[in-house]
């Protein structure tokens, strides 16, 4: 339907009785693909002893980069933030990367379908017939947010667990070093070198639920190049309804990459590159009804290939620039919704100043293109059907050292978008290091979450001549962030974070009814506000056992502005748990054995109703001889079948599942 004068719709409807509700179950179909569904300091290695390779002492000094875009000690960051290490992967059993982010205590993470996932931070996981776009996902430096709706498609990102460093998990804003919609938190996953990945690996899965495969090849390009090549198969089953009819949602991907590494003198070159393919079946019992109207759901066709360049410079004076540049090539055909066909390039520039007195000050540029083409159906359309479209940003931070325990950050960027035009996103951060192994700090943020062609160029046919008639005047979601945090050593073998933040949020999206009563459009007539705390920490029982835990909290609510007639946008508050909790046990039995325990219980949902629930997962590993390892692992276990996210229609339930799993490296 890409001639916004085509009459020839399959249906009608009343539109002064029937618009919200026809829009609104057009756009529940399309949400759960717009979420995903169709819509990782010193790495362990498999060799390495089962006992948790890091001590608490070591876990404080892992090295990060997230929260100042340069390398600082995890104890020295003033931001709520959450790194799952190599070893934490391993022993968690898991193997697709939605699942691993699971063990961030300060995420939400809710499987909706076989594929489909949603995965936010600090509430807003998807409101008012959108999915989760305030959480920002970065892959080795390049970002997987999709433009069509700003949010991340969990079908389409996967890694090589075995190749994994290290995942920093910021929860709270972060738009002044990474952008507009680095709203509620940043998930940076970050692969190792090519040099740590030398050698052969095999790892193989196996399930009554899904089934995987991997493997990996690196080598050495000269005296200081590496490179690495893999090749990953995921095979999932379908999920079950609560009434135990199947969802018709089974998943298959497979993917393949490369990364290459050189170093030498002060400069360091990463060429790297993946590609995959995959197939997911839509999470509905065979066919969805809308106003009377049957809609077949097709087999949804994903691939993708992408190529990020990256190259550093260090200096003596211990100043440094880095220079990447990716290009990445997407398509997606939802039958028989839509399909988007997007090619994106994004560069950026950074500079780390060498330190001038108290100052340490960093800049950098930024430059995003994309060129996207939505197939359009009778049932939704994006108009313009191609569109280009451009971002650049300037950003620059400060890092003051006020004294010998005192720091003060201050930044701000400046960025443009072709929907809002200029948006300005300033913070401040004050961290306090009163002795050794303890930081208080205090930050203060101005973040936005830009509109989407989701927001402003969506489209449903009707009469006349739209239901939905897109969102011409739609302005930027703003959120201005507040946090009091504190992170700790007190004992050798304890240590813990807490942060208790507050949101204000302005120009809301809200789906209103025109004057005329005739179709709807999108607009921002909603504001609110949410508080809670973020609280976890590891204790060292024993040398061979490790308790960690975790508790988020959640207060939100929301009100329409003056004018407003969407009466249904305040329930969005009903998709975020007004609490979740973990409790992981990570026991070395033995010389070559471990076990592995992780629960989890998860708050009710109101709207949906989605009932609270406990899960358990489980993992008991063998080191069979040196390079191989064989594990079973178990999740959702003891009977604790349940759903997690989404309307009762198009949700999956999670059932009890087992795999058996075998690693071989050489």
């Amino acid at each position: 339907m890409d001639n916004p004068e085509q009459k020839n719709y399959r249906y009608r409807v009343d539109p002064a009785s029937q618009p919200r509700c026809l829009s609104a179950s057009l756009l529940a179909i399309l949400c759960p693909f717009l979420c995903g569904t169709s819509l990782l300091a010193r790495a362990a290695t498999l060799n390495s002893a089962y006992l948790a390779d890091l001590s608490i002492e070591e876990l404080a000094t892992i090295k990060i980069t997230s929260v100042s875009r340069k390398t600082e000690r995890l104890a020295d960051a003033a931001a709520s933030v959450f790194v799952i290490t190599a070893d934490d992967i391993r022993r968690s059993g898991y193997t697709i990367l939605p699942d691993v982010l699971r063990l961030a205590p300060n995420l939400q993470v809710a499987q909706v379908s076989g594929s489909g996932y949603a995965i936010s931070a600090r509430g807003l996981n998807g409101s008012n017939s959108s999915a989760p776009n305030k959480l920002l996902v970065l892959i080795d430096g390049r970002s997987v947010y999709s433009p069509l709706f700003s949010g991340v498609f969990w079908d389409s990102q996967d890694v090589v667990l075995e190749d994994v460093e290290r995942i920093e998990v910021i929860s709270g804003p972060a738009g002044t070093l990474w952008g507009v919609n680095a709203v509620n938190g940043v998930i940076n996953i970050i692969t190792r070198s090519a040099r740590d990945t030398q050698g052969n690996l095999v790892s193989a899965s196996a399930g009554n639920r899904s089934s995987a495969t991997a493997f990996r090849h690196g080598g050495t390009l000269g005296e200081d190049g590496s490179y690495r090549i893999y090749g990953k198969y995921v095979d999932r089953e379908p999920t079950t309804q609560n009434n135990g009819s199947k969802m018709q949602d089974a998943w298959h991907k497979s993917q393949i990459g490369f990364r290459t590494d050189w170093a030498g003198g002060r400069d360091q070159w990463t060429l790297s590159g993946n590609a995959y393919d995959g197939r997911a079946g839509q999470p509905a019992p065979g066919a969805v009804a809308i106003s009377g109207t049957d809609i077949p759901l097709g087999t949804i066709s994903l691939s993708g290939a992408n190529l990020t360049g990256h190259w550093t410079r260090r200096f003596a004076d211990a100043s440094s620039f880095s220079l990447q540049a990716y290009y990445e090539q997407t398509r997606r055909t939802v039958p028989p919704t839509f399909s988007d066909a997007l090619n994106l390039f994004d560069v950026q520039f950074q500079h780390a100043l060498a330190p001038i007195g108290i100052h340490a000050p960093i800049w950098g540029l930024n430059f995003r293109q994309g060129n996207d083409h939505v197939g359009n159906s009778a049932y939704i359309a994006f108009l313009p059907a191609d569109l280009r479209q451009r971002w650049t940003s300037l950003f620059a931070q400060d890092e003051i050292r006020l004294g010998e325990k005192l720091r003060l950050t201050v930044g701000a960027r400046a960025e443009h978008n072709d929907y809002t035009g200029n948006e300005f996103l300033p913070s401040a951060r004050l961290a306090w290091k009163p002795v050794s192994g303890h930081l208080l700090w205090t930050a203060a943020s101005r973040t936005v979450r830009a509109p989407s062609r989701l927001d402003v160029d969506a489209y449903i046919p009707g009469n006349p001549p739209y239901i939905l008639d897109g969102g011409r005047m739609v302005r930027s979601e703003v959120a201005r962030v507040y946090e009091v945090g504190y992170r700790g050593q007190p004992a050798t073998n304890v240590s813990y974070a807490i942060t208790v933040f507050r949101n204000v949020y302005d120009h809301l999206r809200t789906q209103e009814i025109a004057p005329s009563r005739t179709f709807l459009t999108f607009a921002n007539g909603m504001e609110g506000h949410a508080h809670g705390v973020e609280v976890w920490g590891t204790y060292q029982a024993t040398p061979r056992w490790r308790l960690s835990a975790g508790l988020t909290t959640l207060k939100e609510k929301f009100w329409l502005k003056p004018g407003s007639n969407d009466a249904t946008a305040t329930s969005a508050a009903g998709k975020n748990p007004e609490y979740a909790w973990t409790l992981r046990s990570a026991w070395h039995i033995g010389a070559n054995r471990e076990l592995n325990l992780a629960v989890r219980r998860v708050a009710t949902l109101s709207n949906p109703y989605v009932p609270a629930y406990t899960a358990v997962d489980a993992r008991v590993g063998w080191k069979l001889r040196p390079g191989v390892d064989l594990s079973i692992a178990g999740q959702n276990l003891f009977g604790t079948r349940h759903a997690e996210y989404g309307p009762i229609a198009t949700r999956g339930e999670m059932l009890p599942s087992v795999m058996a799993s075998i690693v071989w490296q050489n």
